[in-house]
């Protein structure tokens, strides 16, 4: 497993920061109807908590796409960092935070791709679910608050397959 650095933690941050500054309708209309508003973060949340599950050790070519994208975001932060403000290079984000997924789990991922390939062709929610799946890949497997998602997704993946996709077999 690819471990996250410090600036690939940072790209994820700065995607974050840029999707929710793009969201942001403004106080007022937040207060207007915030359900609404709320359910327009459901495909980026949903792409981020994809993004999580395929860089947790998951194989094949889902895995080395994810293992591959966080290489690259590792490597454009790094880059930002040692060019942009003066900072070192490569350090590790700290301990990643790691459940394997079941081969039942496993399955669910595949499921979710196939999900979000269709999603991400679709003109209205593309945009949201490439930068969400970036997003997750990026912090998904750092250590404290950026990965505080990746074992309660993986532990809901594992139990989904195993309950619901593993009864179906």
């Amino acid at each position: 497993m690819t471990v996250v650095t410090i600036g690939g933690v940072t790209v994820g941050f700065c995607i974050l920061g840029y999707y929710l500054t793009t969201w942001w309708p403004g106080h007022k209309q937040l207060l207007k109807d915030p359900a609404k508003h709320a359910a327009s973060l459901l495909p980026f949340l949903l792409a981020w908590s994809y993004g999580c599950l395929t860089v947790l050790g998951i194989g094949g070519l889902i895995g080395w796409t994810a293992q591959t994208a966080l290489w690259i975001t590792n490597w454009l932060g790094d880059v930002a960092l040692v060019w942009g403000v003066g900072t070192s290079a490569g350090q590790a984000a700290g301990n990643p935070v790691y459940l394997p997924l079941t081969q039942t789990g496993g399955a669910i991922v595949l499921i979710l791709t196939a999900v979000m390939v269709v999603l991400a062709r679709k003109p209205r929610y593309g945009t949201q679910v490439k930068l969400g799946a970036w997003c997750g890949i990026t912090l998904g497997t750092s250590a404290g608050v950026a990965g505080f998602a990746a074992v309660p997704l993986a532990t809901a993946a594992n139990w989904l397959g195993g309950t619901v996709y593993g009864a179906v077999i």
